[in-house]
Order: C-alpha cells, then structure tokens, then sequence
C-alpha cells in the first residue's frame, strides 16, 4: 500500500496532528484491506456520532483538541439525543452528558449537523462517479445503487477519519469491478399490484439480503418509475438481513440500463426467479410474533421523508390512536411540514414526532417490552435485539388500522 508524496507528508504532521492522526488511520485501514492506494473523495457521512462508550467522546474530542477540521462536505448520522425534544429520550446524566459532548465535538470537527440516516433526502448528493466515504448501512447502499457515486461501508472512526484526510481506501466498491451484478433477479412471477404497493419493497429487500449476503444484484421486472422513497426501503432491507452494500434495478438505476450494463458485459453467475411463496416468507421472517396484540408503533427507518408524510396525513386525518405511534425523521422533513402548518393533525391523531435519532439507536420506547408494529425491515430485524420489544411488520396502512383499534389489522389480499 503505497502513499503519495502529499499523503505521506499529511502522515508525518505537514497538516497538523489531527489530520496526520486520520491519514494514519486510512492509511492502516487501506493496507488491513488490501488496496495499493487511497483515493481523493468528495464527501462523507458519518456514523461514529451514536454514542456507545466514553472511548468514542474521548477519540473524536481529541481530534477537535488537536485542531481537526473535515477537508470535504460531511453530514452527521442519527445521535442518541432528540436534541429539539431531549424528555422524549430516556437516560440517566452520565448517558446524556456523553452523547451531547460526542453530537457537539463531530459539530466541532465542521461536520453538518444534519442528524440522519437519509443525508441523500436532505440535500447530501453526491454526483454519479465521485469517490466517497460514507457510513450507515442504508445511505451506503443508497448512494452507490441510487446515486451512484462510490463508497465502501464505513465504520465508526474510518468514516471521520476519511472525512479529515480527504482520502478512503482505493478497494471494494470503488473498482469498476467489484460494481458488476452478480446475480440476476427476476422478479417477472411476482404480481404487478404487489409491486405497486409500497410494503413491497421493504420484503424484497429482507430477501435480497438475507439471499445473497454482500453480493451485487441486479434486480429486472420493478417498475420503471419505482421512487426513491422505495428504493431507499429495499436498500435499508437488504443492508440489514445482508451486507448489501450496492444492488442495480434494470432500467431504473444509474449503472443498469440494461441487463447486460448491470453485469458489465458479462453473463450473471446465476440467475433467481423470485416465487411469491419465497417473497411471502421473507415478510414472514419480518415478524417475530403471533396474534393481536399492539403496544406500541414506529416507522422512518429510514428516516422519513416529506413525501411519505404526505402518504401519512391523509391516513391519520381525523384518528385517534390507541397506542403509542412514533414517527422518526430529519429536520430537513421536519422543517417544511411545520412551515406549511401540517403537524397539527398528526399531533392530533397522537402522533409523536422523533428527530436527530431513532427508537431502535436511543431509548425511546416505553420500559417493559411487549409488541412493535412497524413498515420498516430495518427496524423488523433490529428491533428485538435492540428495544426488547418483538415486532409485526406491515404496510403503512397497516399501522394506521393498528393504532387506531389498537389491536394488530394487516391487508392480507396482496400476500396471498
């Protein structure tokens, strides 16, 4: 693994310790992976500011002491504080001491503070082709297959480290090679209508991971017009079952005109005709529990987005909930709907609206467990380990029905 003549002398403290302290990280990272090189990026997004231990304050609160600034435009995913609603998030002092210093030291380091696992829906872009190095599974997934541009999955500290060195690993999904499908999916015996629902897409990517583990698909027969909103529930699916870091959707996708562009010129090493019965036990998969009963529902994982707002208005519009129904979103969402005078009926149905973090990362929910209702696969599979609470997936309809008789309602017609 070699370094330039610039990287070496960033290494050796050219650009101060904080930054000699980052380029060394990247550096170690590249060779512990196997890159010749490192490669210039154009922005990042870090996950790191989800506190888990003193040891991440204590890291990153000494790169701000040793004069550390981030060298490209870099967002912050979710923290584990609700900084606009802090009483919503339960904790003892030590708990919210920590996890403000470690929110306000990313702060320091010239991140943005913007707080979401969905940086792509609030203004964070990358164009197709540019090198970054990003964080969270789903933006990971999102912006190589959606945008894109070209990240590997970034842990904690890699990610902010990048961001100070201007520099990540030249290996993974940055090669042209390691872009290529696969693996063809054919989703060709799958009902129309069910395609057009957005619960679909959640299920599809439950099974993509949890079917191919890392591997690069391309997925033929989705609809042409399939929105972001959509994609962006397949990718956070599939990135949490599997370790789906990049999939192609034929005709829709930046590198997936065609079947052929998607494999780059090859033949796919197997092809999958997905069976309803093979979709039907991917939802399945998605519910650890039977019967009727409801404590509690949650959606935006990710983040929710103005246009999913505007599904769920119209929804909740003259309900009242029987059950605790939590909404998890950015600011960037939150913003325009206060402006444009929306919240009130979600207030009034009793919708209580999360921000800067998630129920799943930041406890949230009620003590004592029970069941949680949710749209999400991403918060499906992590929800038990995470919460306590056993989960029921279903459509965002579903959850509306749910909270408003207060005992599990699922539109079976679809599934069958």
């Amino acid at each position: 693994m070699r370094l330039s003549d610039d990287e070496q002398a960033v290494a050796a403290g050219a650009a101060g310790p904080a930054r000699a302290t980052a380029m060394r990280v990247v550096a170690e990272a590249a060779r512990l992976l196997g890159a010749e090189r490192l490669v210039p990026i154009a922005s990042a997004h870090v996950d790191g500011c989800l506190y888990h231990g003193d040891c991440a304050v204590a890291f990153i609160e000494g790169l701000v002491r040793d004069g550390g600034r981030v060298v490209v435009p870099t967002t912050l995913n979710v923290g584990a504080l609700d900084l606009l609603n802090p009483k919503r998030v339960k904790g003892d002092a030590h708990f919210r001491e920590m996890a403000a210093r470690l929110m306000q030291a990313h702060v320091a380091l010239r991140c943005q503070p913007s707080w979401t696992c969905a940086p792509y829906q609030a203004g964070h872009r990358p164009k197709m082709g540019d090198h970054v190095a990003w964080g969270e599974s789903n933006a990971v997934a999102f912006v190589n297959s959606v945008l894109g541009a070209r990240t590997n999955r970034c842990g904690d500290f890699l990610d902010i480290c990048a961001a100070l060195a201007g520099r990540a690993p030249y290996c993974g999904l940055h090669l042209d090679a390691n872009r290529k499908a696969r693996v063809l999916v054919d989703t060709s015996p799958l009902s129309i209508r069910l395609k057009e629902i957005d619960a679909f897409y959640p299920v599809l990517g439950a099974w993509l991971g949890a079917e191919l583990g890392g591997t690069v698909a391309a997925i033929e027969g989705l609809p042409r017009d399939v929105s972001e909103d959509r994609l962006k529930a397949l990718g956070a699916g599939a990135a949490s079952t599997g370790s789906v870091g990049l999939f192609h959707v034929v005709g829709v996708t930046p590198e997936a005109p065609d079947v052929a562009a998607a494999c780059g010129g090859d033949n796919p090493e197997r092809v999958i005709k997905l069976s309803p019965e093979g979709l039907r036990a991917a939802r399945e998969s998605l519910s650890t529990t039977r019967g009727e009963r409801i404590d509690v529902i949650a959606i935006g994982s990710p983040h929710f987005s103005s246009a999913e707002f505007a599904a769920l208005i119209p929804l909740v519009t003259g309900k009242r909930f029987r059950v605790p129904f939590y909404v998890c979103t950015s600011r960037a969402a939150l913003e325009p709907l206060k402006a444009a005078g929306r919240i009130r009926a979600l207030e009034q149905a009793g919708v209580t609206i999360i921000v800067d973090t998630c129920i799943v990362v930041a406890p949230i929910l009620p003590p004592g467990g029970g069941v949680l209702m949710t749209n999400s696969a991403k918060f499906a599979h992590y929800g038990p380990a995470r919460t306590g609470y056993e989960v029921v997936y279903g459509s965002l309809e579903d959850c509306v029905a749910s909270a408003a008789s207060g005992a599990l309602s699922r539109d079976e017609s679809l599934w069958q």
